[in-house]
């Protein structure tokens, strides 16, 4: 049963078709015996995204065959004399040259002369890396390094037997007067599936490599300003146990602001650098696990040459970015410590405030309960004086024998009066306040 045929056809996700073909994109090369091939690596310039394909599309035009699709991430095309194999990753593209081997010596044939020259020289992007492979029958008897290093026009060679020596490899890894690396392969029993799986991952682990030793320059730059960052860290450090106020703490908390900013900074500018670097190492090593060499006696073995030189590469971007992010924890430590002590000393300082205020209060108190006695007294006194002008009237009149006796009784009599209702008059403030809504 066809699930399109159903009445009710599955919801399919709409990347379903594109990641199930994630499978087959950039296949390797099916390559016949003899071969040749010459690989570079470009990485393009991001102010021009689409000048790459239309580079490309010129050359298609010109040989006046099939271009590749504008969204295209690889293109596999045979021009002939040629076939031309292009690929786009993430940080570069790589472009692969495939033609017949033909009689000569090996590395006598010039495959790039098979591409228009201004084509060539105007290509878009930076090259980081570029190989010439040879892919020839072993011959008869097994050739010796002194033999072979003529190939490689002198330098020290590299080889060992890979494929359950199936395949035996040369190399010098160096750059040579034509400036491109080169490797040999001598087949022994390799199929031509099997041959385009090996050039494929010696390809790729030389563009890996280059890849790889990008994010050196950038660790070796930045050293000196970690260092830097580091004593300054310290210096600040050793300065939290000498602070004497709180315009000290502050300096120091500006100046550890300051650091923090600036090593976050290199963290966000060489990040993505490390980050590659770690995930290109890991591709190097299980390309050179899938060789599966056998060492060749005397001579190195690729992995043996380049774990030496890679793995030194690969510690040092490590070891300066575990540096960053160290430096940064140890300045958010200490950043953290310094608010703490400013926490506290802000703390006391809150806490002699209250007292002080508290003492404040104290006085206040005091003098409110001086003043309401005064104020007792003085309210007193006129009331006692009102009640002194009504008995000399009282008197006048005949009401009351002795002014000065109504007088003097009337002096307690005010006083208790006045101090009742100070009193009463306090209670009702009180007892509004605390009726009243709080905020």
């Amino acid at each position: 049963m066809s699930l399109s045929a159903n009445t009710q056809p599955l919801q399919f996700h709409p990347e379903r078709q594109a990641l199930f073909n994630e499978l087959h994109t950039r296949p390797f090369p099916v390559l016949e015996t003899p071969s040749h091939l010459v690989h570079w690596v470009l990485l393009p310039d991001p102010m021009q995204p689409g000048a790459e394909y239309q580079h490309l599309l010129q050359l298609c035009q010109r040989h006046a065959v099939l271009p590749p699709a504008a969204d295209s991430s690889c293109y596999y095309q045979s021009f002939g004399g040629f076939e031309l194999r292009w690929e786009r990753h993430t940080e570069f593209s790589t472009y692969t040259l495939i033609g017949q081997q033909a009689a000569g010596a090996p590395f006598s044939q010039d495959l790039l002369a098979l591409l228009p020259e201004h084509w060539l020289q105007s290509l878009p992007g930076q090259l980081i890396s570029c190989n010439q492979l040879e892919l020839l029958a072993a011959p008869d008897s097994e050739p010796s390094p002194d033999q072979m290093r003529a190939h490689f026009e002198g330098q020290r060679l590299i080889s060992s037997r890979v494929g359950d020596g199936q395949a035996r490899l040369w190399s010098a890894y160096r750059i040579h007067s034509d400036g491109c690396g080169r490797l040999l392969i001598h087949n022994r029993g390799l199929n031509p599936c099997q041959s385009g799986r090996l050039v494929r991952s010696l390809l790729e682990m030389a563009t890996y490599r280059m890849m790889l030793l990008l994010a050196l320059p950038q660790a070796k730059a930045i050293a000196p300003q970690i260092k830097a960052m580091e004593q300054q860290l310290g210096t600040a450090i050793q300065q939290i146990n000498q602070i004497r106020d709180l315009a000290d703490e502050r300096r120091l908390l500006d100046e550890l602001g300051r650091l923090a900013a600036a090593i976050e900074q290199l963290i966000a500018t060489h990040n993505y650098r490390f980050s590659a670097t770690r995930a290109y190492h890991e591709l190097v090593s299980n390309r050179l696990a899938e060789l599966r060499e056998e060492e060749c006696q005397g001579l190195q073995t690729f992995s043996e040459f380049l774990q030496r030189r890679l793995t030194p590469a690969w510690r040092t971007s490590e070891a300066a970015e575990q540096r960053l992010h160290d430096l940064a924890r140890r300045v958010q430590r200490a950043s953290e410590l310094l608010r703490a002590r400013i926490d506290l000393t802000i703390e006391t300082q809150n806490q002699q405030l209250m007292q002080a205020m508290d003492k404040r209060g104290h006085l206040q108190l005091r003098l409110q309960q001086t003043v309401e006695g005064l104020s007792v007294a003085a309210i007193s006194y006129y009331l006692v004086g009102l009640c002194k002008y009504l008995a000399e009237s009282a008197k006048a009149l005949g009401l009351i024998g002795s002014s000065a006796l109504a007088t003097g009784i009337a002096v307690p009599l005010c006083v208790g009066l006045v101090w009742y209702g100070t009193r009463r008059l306090k209670r009702s403030l009180h007892l509004h306040e605390s009726k009243a809504p709080q905020p």
